[in-house]
């Protein structure tokens, strides 16, 4: 498939990607992607964790005429072992049949993703990668190396940002293109969530997803710089809003959203405050008479402050009617079908607002947005 590219009339300095993590929630990721890249948003830096890393690694480890061919090739794959959709006389026993697929799932793996370990990780020898989790992710790597070109990636056209967790250390760690090789264990590491999936070992190191530390990744966007204007679209697939839950299976999963999208409203309200105090700041110093800039206050005061001129646009994936508390690992090839038609559903309505899109009259700040329903 080939995405039609329109080219935009202005661009920002830095267009920037953020893809948080939800295993497969993660199909809703390829949607966006599909429809700003149709809007000739083609993104200059991807930053993933987990099932983002995967996303962002596919986007940037391919040209732009094969990124939205290479997501399908993946999330194909991984729903091969339910590879039709449900036809519409059984939608009201669905949240069943989406129970029995990631049940399916759970026991007998993903195609192209992981597979459960034979014998059981308490069968296995203490301090081995057997006993620490319960699924082996090597199919990962074939898939990862058959559909990334790591080669692309290093060339640094786009730049490639992915988080994990050092288990040792518990800090959190990005692997960035621009500062190192990417291969396919960065990509791994970053979405070795345990106890399903185990550690990767990275330089004598070894790495746990990143999503548990931070799922979303904006802290790391914005401690880069220099930063000027930027268009930041954050895709989040938890939703913070929902209704009162009727029983414990709706309760869990109400948690989990909860959980899951309380950190990431966090982030973007405090980088907004953030950000109007240091334009705010930036404009008092250049106010200070001369005998003052020099001052010693002046000058620290002065490395805080900048005229980023940001807008940051939340893309949340709305909650399916049929979804669960297991909708994370339901991989069927329906569910990842309506994941990523609400993701491109959602894109193309953002792609429409001119004023978001358009990097026309910004002022210094962060403008945040939430593309509504």
């Amino acid at each position: 498939m080939t995405t039609t590219h329109t080219a935009p009339k202005a661009r920002y300095d830095h267009e920037i990607l953020l893809l948080q993590g939800g295993g497969a929630l993660g199909a809703y990721h390829a949607g966006v992607y599909e429809g700003f890249a149709e809007a000739g948003r083609d993104p200059t830096w991807v930053v993933g964790v987990s099932i983002g890393a995967i996303t962002a690694a596919l986007i940037a480890g391919n040209p732009p005429e094969r990124r939205v061919e290479r997501l399908r090739a993946f999330w194909d794959l991984v729903s091969s072992y339910v590879p039709f959709e449900w036809p519409p006389m059984l939608q009201a026993i669905r949240p069943q049949l989406n129970a029995m697929s990631a049940g399916m799932a759970s026991t007998f793996g993903c195609p192209g993703f992981f597979k459960p370990r034979v014998p059981p990780p308490f069968l296995a020898a203490p301090g081995t990668i057997e006993a620490t989790s319960y699924c082996d992710t090597t199919p990962l790597k074939a898939t990862l190396e058959e559909l990334v070109d790591f080669d692309l990636i290093n060339s640094r056209k786009v730049r490639l940002s992915l988080g994990a967790v050092n288990v040792r250390t518990g800090a959190s760690v990005y692997f960035d293109n621009q500062r190192m090789s990417i291969g396919p264990e960065h990509v791994m590491a970053s979405g070795a969530l345990p106890p399903g999936f185990p550690a990767v070992k990275i330089g004598g190191e070894y790495y746990w997803d990143g999503g548990l530390v931070s799922n979303t990744p904006l802290t790391y966007v914005w401690d880069d710089k220099p930063m000027t204007s930027a268009l930041i679209v954050q895709v989040d697939l938890f939703d913070p809003a929902g209704e009162l839950p009727r029983n414990l299976d709706e309760v869990e999963e109400r948690q989990n959203d909860i959980l899951y999208a309380s950190k990431q409203r966090f982030d973007v309200e405090q980088k907004k405050i953030i950000g109007e105090v240091r334009g705010a700041l930036m404009r008092l110093l250049e106010k200070l008479p001369p005998k003052l800039k020099d001052d010693a206050d002046a000058v620290f005061l002065s490395t805080m402050a900048d005229n980023r001129r940001w807008v940051v646009l939340r893309v949340v994936n709305p909650r399916l009617a049929h979804t669960s508390k297991v909708k994370g690992h339901e991989f069927s090839l329906s569910t990842v079908n309506e994941h990523w038609a609400a993701g491109l559903d959602d894109a193309r309505r953002a792609a429409k607002r001119r004023d978001l899109i358009k990097a026309e009259a910004l002022i210094p700040g962060v403008r945040v947005y939430d593309l509504e329903a």
